[in-house]
């Protein structure tokens, strides 16, 4: 069974950062794309952002391209989510899927299996 646990949320000031990581167990997680998703009270789970299965292509929501960075090891089974430059709109619980290919998408569709999610609450 696949499981993902994300860790590193909290409470952050404005312009502060986060680095959010996400263990994967129960696939051959190197043969998987991997994506984070936010959603926020009273709106719809958001794309954030997706890795290859390789690490070597990245997509990002505009919202968050030059402030976030999306990167996975291998090795280690886990993908991170580096968050700089928070602001209080990315307040919201952010979650990590993993895709049903190797390829980036930002649909979330394109996922199956996802995380319980870790909440990230930026102060203003």
């Amino acid at each position: 069974q696949v499981q993902l646990v994300e860790s590193g949320g909290g409470l952050v000031q404005a312009g502060g950062s986060l680095r959010l990581s996400c263990a994967a167990s129960g696939r051959t997680f190197s043969n998987y794309a991997m994506g984070w998703f936010r959603q926020a009270p009273g709106k719809e789970r958001a794309f954030v952002a997706a890795v290859s299965w390789t690490g070597a292509r990245t997509l990002y929501a505009d919202s968050v391209k030059g402030r976030f960075t999306i990167s996975r090891d291998n090795a280690e089974n886990t993908v991170y989510l580096q968050m700089n430059s928070l602001k209080p709109e990315d307040t919201a619980v952010y979650y990590c899927a993993t895709d049903r290919g190797r390829l980036t998408h930002s649909d979330a569709y394109s996922y199956d299996y996802w995380g319980q999610g870790t909440q990230v609450t930026v102060s203003s």
